[in-house]
């Protein structure tokens, strides 16, 4: 048994390098590669990705996960990688090497046409290459059975053991709560915004960011931060984790928030057992328990007053005309004003989820076919009317403002930004029951004990559970979205209707 266990590490580790080079090239890809160069890419990405596959899928893979299988306690840590590759190999099985490179060509096709349809702000620039990635994802969804959705495969993918009838219950009993909230948290005088509408000079602005994130306990050593499109965090090894981040020179929370984000993403990712890289565990649980993280730092710590307690003297040292004659009381109001707006990624806490379900509904209906490409743009023009009261005039604004579809398949992908919301709460009082002066400790600056928590019970175990098995170990309970509601709520009374 004891070959057969290092047979099979040493095949994990050879796939698990390979997707690691695979993130290089898309990290490249998004930060400094020659636009000219994705055709190139394009085949590159196709090549490593058909001998992953291959690897995942050699037979001999297979027979030694079922010959070690059961032979360690069901609880242990070599049960838990074993039930995560057969996992793997089962999904990768199913899916052949063809289509495995077709899709991989495809991708990078479709996000160099993304990046071009955004500098003409012309979705029909791309329309072609996402109706290909429409057909891409529902032909993946169909190699699977035993599901009630043809989104559930994709879904499963970033989210295992969530449906899309259980995530259109969830999003449903949300929307119930947060449209009469939305509602009162926007009617009114509105709050000014013109102290972080001025002009902040770029370079300024990513110094500022550098600072704030080691401030914050991000370790250089182990990781970058780079500009690009759309801010994105990838792990390449342990001790290699690239953040990226985006500016605008007439808006300095762009930048402040991005990295924040981006950082949760990789402190998660950071903290993971050492032991566990090379292996399939070595990777967050889940997309709802990664978003828990970036939006946990972004949100629930990075705007609270507590926080720029703490750092904002330095903010106003790096812009002095701007923010020196600007109260902390003034920025706090100014960086948490809720408003209907057009932008997923500078949405407000309030808002938020209502752009996550439009884009859930579009795929779904997409998916389902009821909604063809060519009409998506005029479909969310409408949707956005109806349910935040404006609409995009253009594309940028509208269809082409994320990523997602344009970099990997149509659905299964934005699910977990509303079950990130959901669980950020949910893990950050936790972590407050255990140590109740982490808030005191944040105004002081220190982030280390609410770090230390997360560290020990969600980041260091990787993937060695699933979403619901780990909230109910770090938590003591399921998923609830108790915990989110309140905290929206004490925030409207503190920040919006007393205004």
């Amino acid at each position: 048994m004891e070959k057969k266990w290092q047979e099979l590490k040493k095949r994990l580790k050879e796939i698990y390098d390979l997707q690691s080079v695979i993130s290089l090239l898309n990290w490249d890809q998004n930060t400094y590669m020659p636009q000219t160069a994705g055709g190139a890419r394009g085949s590159q990405l196709a090549a490593l990705g058909r001998i992953a596959h291959d690897k995942l899928t050699d037979p001999r893979l297979g027979e030694l996960l079922e010959e070690l299988d059961g032979q360690w306690p069901s609880d242990s840590l070599e049960a838990d990688l074993i039930r995560a590759a057969k996992r793997e190999v089962d999904r990768e099985t199913k899916v052949p090497a063809d289509f495995v490179s077709r899709f991989y060509q495809n991708t990078s096709e479709t996000y160099q046409a993304w990046v071009a349809a955004r500098e003409e702000n012309r979705f029909d620039k791309v329309a072609p290459h996402l109706e290909r990635t429409l057909e891409l994802s529902r032909e993946y969804a169909h190699y699977f059975s035993g599901f009630d959705h043809v989104a559930d495969p994709l879904i499963d993918r970033a989210d295992y053991g969530m449906k899309a009838k259980e995530l259109q219950a969830l999003f449903g009993k949300l929307r119930k709560q947060l449209v009469p909230l939305v509602e009162q948290v926007t009617a009114g005088p509105e709050v000014s915004q013109a102290c972080i509408k001025q002009h902040f000079p770029k370079e300024k602005q990513l110094a500022y960011a550098k600072q704030l994130i080691s401030a914050m306990g991000f370790d250089f050593n182990r990781g970058r931060l780079d500009l690009a499109p759309h801010p994105f965090m990838i792990r390449l090894a342990h001790d290699d984790v690239r953040i990226t981040t985006r500016v605008n020179e007439e808006d300095v929370t762009e930048v402040l928030f991005s990295t924040i984000h981006e950082t949760g993403h990789a402190f998660y990712e950071l903290g993971i057992d050492a032991d566990l890289e090379g292996t399939p565990l070595h990777t967050g649980a889940s997309s709802g328990i990664h978003e828990s993280q970036s939006r946990l730092w972004e949100n629930v710590v990075g705007r609270s007053r507590a926080f720029w307690q703490a750092h904002y003297p330095s903010l106003q040292a790096a812009f002095p005309s701007q923010l020196g004659n600007v109260s902390l009381d003034d920025y706090v109001r100014a960086i948490n004003r809720a408003e209907k707006s057009l932008i997923r990624i500078e949405a407000d806490e309030f808002t938020y989820n209502l752009h996550v379900i439009i884009r859930f509904d579009l795929e779904m209906a997409m998916l389902e076919g009821k909604l063809d490409v060519k009409d998506l743009p005029e479909m969310w023009r409408s949707r956005y009317q109806s349910d935040l009261g404006i609409s995009p005039t253009d594309d940028n604004h509208g269809v082409l403002q994320d990523i997602h579809w344009y970099a990997d398949f149509i659905g299964g992908m934005f699910q977990g930004y509303t079950l990130g919301n959901i669980l950020s709460c949910q893990f950050y009082e936790a972590a407050c029951r255990v140590h109740p002066q982490i808030p005191d400790e944040i105004a002081n600056g220190n982030v280390s004990t609410l770090h230390g928590w997360l560290k020990e019970n969600v980041y260091r175990h990787g993937s060695r559970w699933t979403t619901t098995e780990l909230v109910r170990r770090a938590t003591g309970s399921e998923m609830t979205i108790a915990p989110y509601i309140a905290y929206l709520k004490r925030k409207a009374d503190e920040l919006h209707l007393g205004r």
